[in-house]
């Protein structure tokens, strides 16, 4: 198996270590959000805060074992900006995301999944070198880098950020939905 690159690092970034992807080589699926967010950067694992959180039990509800995903982002270190004590998310721009765009294909390439899940315009962007609508793609499964098989579908930080009650457990059942036909996918793939 070939060694991953050097994890680039923006200038942004030079203070903290890279958040790395973990899982499984030759999952059934490969999931990627945006960056990691502020406990992430903390702990250093991906996906352990508040959309990590429903990332698991919207795995729980599609019936998906967290374990035998893998689970990284498009942009490895946490980029943001200081508010006092606390660390407030900054948006990856487009030259955050090509910098970071080899190491993500390069560790694609490494982990070989059957199915890649994009989760968000960050993660679509940086898996198809291009601006993509997320909403109108959602759900599909389309080629992807080197025709790798991927499906788009919402980031859970969009979920936590949907201000009405009704509206916000109707998109966690439609992300529910895209996990289980990710997994319907990759299971028929095989």
């Amino acid at each position: 198996m070939d060694p991953l690159p050097p994890v680039p690092t923006a200038a942004w970034a030079a203070d903290s270590p890279a958040v790395l992807g973990e899982g499984p080589c030759q999952p059934p699926l490969m999931l990627v959000g945006e960056q990691p967010g502020d406990e992430e950067d903390r702990l250093g694992r991906p996906f352990v805060g508040p959309a990590g959180r429903l990332l698991d039990r919207a795995l729980v509800s599609a019936g998906i074992e967290r374990r035998a995903c893998y689970v990284t982002n498009a942009v490895k270190h946490f980029k943001f900006v200081p508010r006092g004590t606390r660390r407030l998310h900054q948006k990856p721009d487009t030259g955050d995301i090509t910098l970071y765009r080899p190491f993500l294909l390069a560790e694609l390439r490494r982990v070989a999944p059957r199915l890649l899940v994009a989760m968000g315009a960050t993660a679509a962007q940086a898996l198809l070198g291009q601006k993509v609508g997320v909403t109108k793609l959602r759900g599909e499964v389309m080629p992807g880098p080197d025709q790798q098989p991927l499906l788009i579908t919402v980031h859970p930080s969009y979920l936590l950020r949907l201000p009405d009650p009704a509206m916000r457990e109707a998109e966690y059942a439609r992300f529910v939905q895209d996990l289980e036909a990710a997994s319907a996918w990759s299971k028929a793939s095989r």
